[in-house]
Parts: C-alpha cells; sequence; structure tokens
C-alpha cells in the first residue's frame, strides 16, 4: 500500500469524523429533509448522472469487464427514477425510538436502552454506483458519518452523484456536507485502508466479490474494524415432487431476470424422480431466459457463483438429489447461506425445508430474488450480511446500524 493512499482514506476518515455530530444531534425532520433534498436533486441532475454513467460503462466495457458486472454498473432511466423513488420512501420511514424503557430499579431509579449512533461507518463496494446512494442515505438516516469506497469502474459515477446528488442536499438541509466522503483514489489498496482505522471507522459494511470480502473482513479483525460482511452470493431453488409445473416456470423466469446481482438463481436441485420426466419444461424455461445449464458431470463446486464469472456468467448449475435432507444438506454445505427457496405443493416438505437451511433467506415458491432491502422491507440495503451470530442478520437496513447504550436515570427524568 502506497502512503499517498493510506493518506486519502485517513483523511477521508478524520473529516467524517468532525462532521459526524452535525448528524448525531440532527432532528428526524432535519435528516428527511435531507434524504428528499436527494432526490429532488437525483431528478434534476439526471443528465448529469448519466453522462458520468455512460463514461464509466464506455471505459468498463473497453476494459473488457463481462455483461452481468456492465448491468451492476449501469444507470438507467428507469433504474434513476427507482433510485429518486426510493429516496422518498426512505425519508417517509419512521425513525427508530432513539429512547426505549426498560426497567425500573432499586433507589428510585430507572432503566433506559438508548440506541445511538455508531459515529463513521465505512462501505466498500465495486462496480454498483446506485450504491452510493443507496449506503449514503442509510448512513444518513441512521445518523452515521460514512467512509465510501468504490470500484474504479464506478468512480466517476459515485463523484458526480456526492457532488451534485449528495452533499448540496446535506447542504440546504442545514447538515454539515462533510458527514459523507468519497475515497477518490481508485487503488484496490484503498479498501485495505479503510479496514484499519479502528479510532476513526469502527465498523465498514463489506460487499463484493468473495474472496476480496474475505480477505478485508480478516484484515479488519486483526486491526479491531467490526464489519458487515456480504462475500458470497447465489440463489438456491429445490424442486421437490411435489411442485408445480407452472410455479416452477414462474420462479424461473423471476430469479433470472438479472444475473449481474447476488440473489439470482444460482444453483437449481431437482428431486431424482421427476428429473427425467421435468427436465425438457426446465431446460426450454432455461433457454428462454438467455441461461446455459452446467449440468453432471460437473467440473466445478455446485455452489460455484456463476453471477461473478466473466466467461460464464449466464449459467445455472443443474443437479439432481434423492430428496429434501440432500437439498438441504447441499445448500447448506456446499453454497454461500444467502437464500435458498423450494418449490412444492406439500406443507409438510416444505417446513422441512424451512427447519433444516440455515441460512439467510429461506422461500416457499417464491424467488429469491426478494433477498433485497427493498423488496422485502421497503427501503434499501447497506448491504446483505450472512453472519451466523447474534446482530442484524439478512438486509442490513437504516435500523440496524446503531449502538445501544444503557442509561440510568432518576425515576420520573
Amino acid at each position: 500500500m502506497t502512503d499517498e493512499v493510506a493518506k486519502a482514506v485517513e483523511e477521508c476518515a478524520k473529516a467524517a469524523k468532525g462532521a459526524a455530530p452535525s448528524l448525531a444531534g440532527a432532528s428526524d425532520t432535519v435528516i428527511d429533509a435531507a434524504l428528499e433534498g436527494m432526490a429532488v436533486r437525483l431528478r434534476e441532475h439526471r443528465g448529469e448522472v448519466l453522462e458520468a454513467n455512460a463514461r464509466d460503462i464506455a471505459e468498463a466495457r473497453a476494459d473488457g469487464m463481462s455483461a452481468g458486472l456492465l448491468d451492476r454498473l449501469t444507470i438507467t432511466e428507469d433504474r434513476l427514477t427507482g433510485m429518486a423513488e426510493q429516496l422518498r420512501l426512505l425519508a417517509a420511514c419512521p425513525h427508530p425510538e432513539r429512547t426505549i424503557p426498560v426497567s425500573t430499579l432499586d433507589g428510585g431509579l430507572r432503566l433506559v436502552e438508548r440506541r445511538r449512533p455508531v459515529g463513521v461507518i465505512g462501505a466498500n463496494y465495486e462496480a454498483r454506483p446506485n450504491v452510493t446512494v443507496d449506503v449514503a442515505s442509510q448512513l444518513v438516516k441512521s445518523r452515521n458519518a460514512g467512509v465510501l469506497r468504490t470500484g474504479s469502474a464506478a468512480l466517476g459515477s459515485a463523484r458526480r452523484l456526492l457532488d451534485v446528488v449528495i452533499r448540496p442536499a446535506l447542504a440546504q438541509a442545514g447538515l454539515d456536507p462533510e458527514v459523507v466522503q468519497l475515497v477518490p483514489r481508485p487503488e484496490r489498496e484503498a479498501a485495505a485502508a479503510l479496514v484499519r482505522l479502528p479510532a476513526a471507522v469502527p465498523l465498514v459494511i463489506l460487499r463484493g466479490s468473495g474472496e476480496s470480502t474475505r480477505s478485508l473482513a480478516l484484515t479488519a479483525a486483526q486491526h479491531g474494524v467490526r464489519t458487515l460482511a456480504h462475500a458470497d452470493g447465489g440463489g438456491v431453488l429445490y424442486v421437490d415432487e411435489h411442485a408445480d409445473r407452472d410455479t416452477v416456470r414462474s420462479l424461473l423466469v423471476n430469479s433470472l431476470d438479472r444475473l449481474g446481482v447476488c440473489n439470482r438463481l444460482n444453483l437449481l436441485l431437482v428431486h431424482s424422480a421427476i428429473y427425467d420426466a421435468w427436465w425438457p419444461t426446465l431446460a426450454d424455461t432455461l433457454a428462454e431466459a438467455g441461461v446455459t445449464p452446467s449440468l453432471p458431470p460437473h467440473e466445478h463446486a455446485l455452489g460455484y457463483e456463476w453471477s461473478l464469472d466473466a466467461d460464464r456468467e449466464a449459467t445455472v448449475t443443474v443437479a439432481p438429489v434423492s430428496g429434501v435432507a440432500e437439498a438441504v444438506r447441499i445448500a447448506n454445505e456446499e453454497t454461500s447461506g444467502l437464500a435458498a427457496g423450494i418449490a412444492t405443493e406439500d406443507a409438510a416438505t416444505a417446513n422441512a425445508f424451512f427447519d433444516g437451511y440455515q441460512g439467510t433467506g429461506v422461500f416457499w415458491n417464491a424467488p429469491t430474488r426478494l433477498l433485497d432491502g427493498f423488496k422485502l422491507l421497503g427501503v434499501p440495503e447497506t448491504g446483505i450480511n450472512l453472519d451466523k451470530v447474534p446482530g442484524p442478520r439478512g438486509p442490513v437496513t437504516y435500523s440496524d446500524l446503531y449502538v445501544r447504550q444503557y442509561a440510568v436515570l432518576p425515576e420520573g427524568r
């Protein structure tokens, strides 16, 4: 890591920490006005945002970026409109109670739980410029300052969003615009620098490819920085022998509407009793979606995440299984644990699948694409946390980004 990169990240962290009190003490009205202002400015400056994004796309395409990742990088007119609408919805969402009564204590005292912002939260994500708005807005709503680091492919779009949308809206609402920082350096080393600053950035949200995210999480742990990490993805669908064909066709179509996303269908498991009879239907549906099946014998791990594969991302792994027990075992042991669904009309089998699967999201006759903060909870997400420990799990939103503080007060105060 060069001194210049480390210094740039540290300067962003110091600036965010210095501006953080502006958010911590702001009223609900001021916070929501800033988010409303972002929505307005996103529409008013759509031409500038789309222009910057078009330059990012042209450079990425010239560098050979895969179709799925190009899709992630792209801000279309419709997606920009959706980003603005999500900002408005977030502004309208209720703020969590900041003080919650717990109990009374001896001596005329009472115990309350206070929810306080972390202070400064970092975020590392790759070529997804919409995430710049998603994360920044979630941090503002939760009253946390932020240091954002995006991949070089999306840096131009992120800079424009910060300069013409996010910071002006913060300033107009009376908040310090420095509360949201964007690391200006394109080098990958900037991500490693971000997870080495426990005093300034005690929590970092990690999104990206599995290997790089796991490496960053390890570095963070070595430096005393906590992480909310979303490393690997890929949805699983188990087609039970009691499944309905029309339902399965719909699930396949709705699970493959976008390929460059973590919650798309990645692994299709089919009960061996119906595998041969159903295969023509499954094959035709995959073909209609423009997806190639990877059939046995496989030359790769069953849970390999095709959506980030540069050459064969339009691929779904297909495998027969003996029943729900084997499907659950594979989903638990050989995939990321992001999301798995079952297609069946038999409630007992569905319940067995739900009881056995340990992953973050589980679905019955519903596509894993629903594992998304906006689709499930009505607000954008900062990421999807896959940890198997107490704490926020699944889509992480503004209501999760706080620390608990116990306060003891005189009764009646």
